[in-house]
């Protein structure tokens, strides 16, 4: 997620990508806005769909001059523009009392609990009285709206597990929870607990998002960006970096690194990325 601050590149292409089904007058011809605009971060607020838990961003960003942009791109060449971006690794590094699990059919059932993995467990809930015959304790935890919700969490089972149970379903139901979805656990400094939902991707469509799609008649339409890039001033989109496969907005350090690799029509490459779950994959093509 961009910073406040921050210099990043804005890809219009990338943007209609994200926008899918867009009504077509949102869209600027082609010729309005340049392949790509060098941006500053002036603002970043979070937000959490109502209906669907999924979060997303509300960007406010504001073309950068040419000098400014001229002085960037000498600091890279020079070797003294450094990388400011933050790895997957290092964010899972500043919050290490956390947890995500893929929701199997089990998890999901009317009449099943939620199997929670033992080191997830001892890491994120508070510790159980294992002396006890059946340890167990009541779990509150904050959705990203700010409901409470209440669980058991039991340690049973031939072999134990970790289970949390009373109110599992509500939250289940109430969410509209479904195999494939992922479910987050997170402990503060504090001590509260926190929790939050991700849909399966197969799932996501623009009706499920109704709060980015809305920006086709809002202040996020490309009509308006087009009209703010020419005249230099703010504009304001929504972004969700995990709703389409086109990033639209890149860290200016990546942008410029991009460019020292050389490639050419034809040629075969090994691409290495970063999952959710802090795990490195590899693809080729």
């Amino acid at each position: 997620m961009p910073r406040k601050g921050g210099v990043v590149v804005y890809l219009p292409q990338g943007h209609l990508d994200h926008l899918g089904d867009a009504p077509a007058h949102a869209a600027p011809s082609p010729a309005a806005v340049p392949p790509h605009v060098f941006c500053r971060v002036v603002d970043v607020t979070l937000h959490a769909d109502a209906s669907t838990d999924e979060v997303y961003a509300q960007l406010s960003l504001l073309p950068e001059n040419e000098e400014v942009v001229r002085r960037m791109r000498e600091a890279t060449e020079d070797g003294s523009g450094g990388e400011d971006g933050e790895t997957v690794k290092q964010r899972f590094a500043r919050m290490p009392h956390m947890f995500c699990k893929t929701l199997t059919a089990s998890d999901t059932s009317t009449h099943g609990g939620f199997s929670v993995p033992r080191r997830a467990a001892e890491d994120c809930f508070p510790p159980l009285d294992y002396s006890q015959q059946r340890p167990s304790q009541e779990l509150v935890a904050k959705d990203l709206h700010g409901t409470e919700w209440k669980f058991r969490h039991i340690y049973r089972g031939q072999p134990r597990r970790h289970l949390l149970t009373t109110g599992w379903s509500a939250f289940v139901n109430k969410k509209k929870l479904v195999s494939g979805d992922a479910v987050l656990f997170l402990r503060g400094d504090d001590g509260e607990l926190r929790l939050g939902v991700r849909r399966a991707v197969q799932l996501k469509n623009g009706s499920a998002f109704p709060a980015l799609y809305s920006q086709c008649s809002n202040l996020g339409t490309l009509a308006n960006v087009a009209h703010a890039v020419a005249t230099k001033s703010m504009f304001q989109i929504f972004y969700n970096p995990r709703l389409s496969q086109s990033e639209f907005i890149v860290p200016y350090w990546k942008f410029a690194k991009s460019f020292s690799q050389p490639f050419s029509a034809g040629l075969r490459f090994k691409m290495r990325y970063e999952s959710e779950d802090a795990a490195e994959r590899s693809t080729q093509g």
